[in-house]
Parts: structure tokens; sequence; C-alpha cells
């Protein structure tokens, strides 16, 4: 059954006021694009629109090959030219982390506009920004490495020594849009503190945030030489990716890019966060009101857009009816409608493109034998929350990444048949399980393969200095500030010979 009465969203989505009370209604940036030091201001031609109601912003650059090519020279230029030491480094990302948070009002109003989040949502995403860029500035011991203990080997009778971690050149990174501050700074921070340069290809849907990022970094005292910003389609990504100057490229997206990524770039370091679909647990001893509010905000918190939503609750059959109750009380109370009107729970999809896309796996599952308690209903980019049961084996809903606002409700009897359906996705980022035993908490965990697993929340749960990332088709490597920082430097000996 269909709940599309309790949509909010209205007929012309053009009339609903722009961000009440915002005060920073211009959108400019300092130009589109940053190649060599300089921002680009002509040509261009790559328009930028909101997904809600298709309303111009602006216009970046559709960056050509040549025009990445010259971004990765000044960027390699800048590595070999004037020292900028790690205190430095420090310093900056600490002013930049200040400037963020004194200007997160136009940086929300930015997030908001261009990309998916409503304006409550964007402004969550600013305070974990300065928070990723404080980390980032105090990552710099990462650096420092350890001595070696050469007396542990027979062959290193008469030597002593140490490791450093040192820069390993030029960072390509490619961000999504759904995060389109806090995964930049994810990538550049550490990038930075580690003593490296970057070039950033943002997702084209979302650049300005990129540029106004890029600007503060360079009011915070980052070297112009040290980072450049190339926009448009997946030409520049290929130009840059491709670049045999690239030391390192860290990429946030789906797996099938990934692996176009890897195909093209050959035999160089790659750091990988791919998605989820992301499995919670819900034992008969959980509490339940707690287990309900938390899959219900993870499943469609910006409106499922989220590499850590949930996807799939596995919940014990005795109370399998209740939650499912409550569950579809809950999701039925979101307000979906205008990101800009602060009542708003759920937001657009990226595209209308996307929000068809959704709607034609669910409905591909609904055929199948597949039931709809809420939700199901598409209207321009908006999808309606969705909880789903039934849903065969095989459907789509369950085997890959929906990315939208639809969850799938399955009963279990026995634990183990609920981890081994929770293990079989070929994704395997995060998970959560509930339960008030400490002894289930951990069997579970211990189980469960999944790069996190959270005791008494869902899957939707990062923290900006944890270990991020998961196994199989979920990513390669880990990034959070300190893990990142290590992906992106190497171990640099220096060993000395005692004179005896």
């Amino acid at each position: 059954m269909s709940a599309s009465n309790q949509w909010a969203v209205t007929e012309e989505l053009a009339d609903v006021p722009r961000l009440v009370g915002d005060p920073f209604p211009d959108l400019s940036v300092p130009g589109g694009a940053f190649i060599n030091g300089s921002w680009q201001r002509d040509d261009l031609g790559l328009p930028v629109t909101d997904p809600e109601d298709g309303r111009l912003l602006g216009y970046v650059a559709d960056s050509t090959p040549a025009d990445v090519a010259a971004a990765v020279s000044g960027v390699q230029e800048s590595l070999g030219g004037e020292d900028w030491p790690l205190w430095a480094r420090s310093e900056a990302l600490h002013q930049a982390s200040r400037l963020l948070a004194q200007d997160s009002a136009r940086f929300a109003h930015l997030i908001a506009s261009e990309g998916v989040k409503t304006l409550a949502e964007a402004q969550r995403e600013v305070v974990r920004c300065v928070e990723t860029l404080r980390l980032s500035a105090e990552a710099g011991p990462v650096l420092t490495g350890e001595t070696i203990p050469f007396s542990a080997s027979r062959n290193g009778r008469g030597r002593i020594g140490w490791f450093t971690r040192e820069p390993v050149g030029v960072v390509a990174a490619l961000t999504s849009f759904n995060d389109p501050l806090n995964l930049v700074a994810h990538k550049l921070g550490p990038a930075l503190i580690g003593g490296n340069g970057v070039v950033l290809k943002p997702s084209d849907h979302t650049p300005l945030t990129s540029l106004a990022f890029v600007d503060l970094l360079l009011s915070a005292g980052v070297p112009a030489g040290r980072v450049a910003v190339v926009c448009g389609s997946a030409r520049a990504g290929q130009a840059l990716v491709t670049d045999e100057r690239v030391a390192l490229v860290s990429f946030t997206g789906g797996p099938r890019t990934a692996a176009k990524i890897t195909a093209a770039a050959g035999p160089r370091k790659m750091l990988m966060e791919l998605g989820g679909n992301n499995p919670t647990i819900v034992c008969a001893d959980a509490v339940l009101s707690d287990a309900v509010e938390a899959v219900v905000d993870g499943a469609f918190g910006v409106a499922g857009q989220n590499c850590l939503s949930v996807q799939r609750v596995y919940v014990q059959a005795s109370v399998y009816d209740e939650f499912l109750h409550d569950t579809v009380a809950r999701t039925r109370k979101l307000r979906v409608g205008s990101k800009r009107d602060p009542q708003t729970d759920v937001g657009p999809l990226v595209s209308d493109a996307e929000a068809q896309r959704v709607e034609v796996w669910v409905g591909r599952a609904v055929a199948d034998g597949a039931t709809v308690h809420a939700g199901g209903t598409r209207r321009g980019a908006f999808y309606e929350p969705t909880v789903l049961t039934g849903v065969a084996e095989g459907s789509q809903v369950l085997t890959d990444e929906v990315f939208g606002p639809v969850v799938t409700i399955i009963p279990f009897e026995d634990l183990d048949s609920a981890i081994s359906a929770s293990n079989s996705s070929e994704y395997a980022l995060q998970a959560g399980v509930f339960t008030r035993s400490v002894e289930t908490a951990f069997f579970v965990s211990a189980r469960l393969v999944v790069g996190a697993v959270v005791v008494n929340g869902t899957s939707d749960l990062r923290v900006d200095s944890m270990p991020f990332g998961g196994f199989k088709n979920s990513g390669i490597g880990r990034e959070g500030v300190q893990f990142a920082v290590e992906a992106m430097t190497e171990p640099k000996a220096t060993i000395v010979n005692l004179v005896s």
C-alpha cells in the first residue's frame, strides 16, 4: 500500500522560498577551476543546477585534458619548489578549520543549494568538516615514524636506524556529490598535512562547494601551487587518473567506476571508498524503540544517498511484527519536501534519472512479490521513503547499493542465519546489531565481515577520526585522517653503519 498522502511536496517547487532567512543568497565562487595558482574565470561552460527544481546556480569550467595536465604540472612543480614545513602545514589547516567555523552559514547554503541535503543536514556536514580539518592539522605525529630494531636481526649488528613517513607526491582526489565538503576535506586534509600536493576533481553535480573550500584553504595559508581544482565530466577524471605523474588516486564512488579507474590508471597506489549495502540485525532482546528510530534515520537521511545508509534489516521473528509496525508508522511521519523548508526531513535525489532508477528497482521487487508498506511513489527527483517486505532473493534492492530512500525488512529465526544473510552481499562496509546481551554483541561482531560493526546502532555512523572503509567491493584501504595520512605517505628508512 502506498503512503503517498504523506507527501509534503508542493506541485510548484519553484514557488518555495529560497532558504528562508539565509543571509547568503550569493552562490558565486572565485572561478570555475583553479589551475597552476590561478582562478579560471573565462570559458565556463558547465552549468550547475539545483537538483530539486533545476534552478540554474552558476557555471564552472568543463576542464579539458590540457587543463588537467597543466594542473598536475603546477602541483608537481610546487612540490619541488619552496619548502612547506610540517609546522606551517599544521598552522594552515588549523586556520582553515577556524575560518570554516566562522563561514559555516555560507558553506551550508552552498551544500544545500547544489546538493541533495536539507539545510539542517548541510549544517551538520559543515560542523564535521571543521573537525576533519582540525584532526588533519593535528596528524603530524603520524609522520615521525619509528626506530628500526636492527638488533633483532643477525644482519643488523653494528647498525642503527629509523624511518619517517614521506609524501608520495601528487594525489588525485575524485569525490562524490553526497558529502561535497567533508569528503573533500577527508582527501585534501590528510594529503596536505602529509606534504603532498593535490589535484581535486569534484562531482560535476556539486563543484561550487569544492571551489569555495579551496579558496578558503588558500586564505588559510595553503600555498597556491599545492592544490588545484579541475571540473567537468568523466573526460577530466579520465585525464587525471591516467596522468603518469599522479602517485596516488583517492576516489569515492561506485565499484563500476572504480574498475574503470584502476584499469585506466595502471599499477599505482589506490585509496577507494566504493559504497555499501549495509545490514542491521535486530535481536529479540533489543530496545525496539531505539532500533526503530535508528533504522528510520539511517535509511532515509539524505534521502538514502549515503554509503552508510541502512538497506537491509534482519529482525528476530518474535519481535518482527512490532518492529515493522513501528517502523512503518515512523516512516510515514517523515516530511518529504524542499531542502529550503526547515521542516523537511527528506529532500530530493540528485537527479530525476536517479529517482526513476530507484522507482524501477522497487517496481521490479514488487513485480516479484514484494510488499510496499510505506512510500513507493516518485515525483520528479523526489522519492518517498519506502519500506519493503517479502523481497525475493536476488532482487536488486537486496543485492546492489540502492543509494535511495528504500529499506527492506526481513524476519529471521536463528542468529546464524541472520549473520549469514548479512554477509551474503558483495559489499561489506559497515553493519549494526541491536541487543542487550554483551555475549550476543561480541558473537555477531566477530562474525560479520564488514569494516565496522556498531553495537546498538546502525551502519550509519562515521566518526572522522576512525578507520573508515570496508571489505569486498566496498573499497581499497582506509580513510579517516590518521589512516589516510599513512596511505598517502611511504616509509623512508635512514640506516647508520656504526664504526667500531
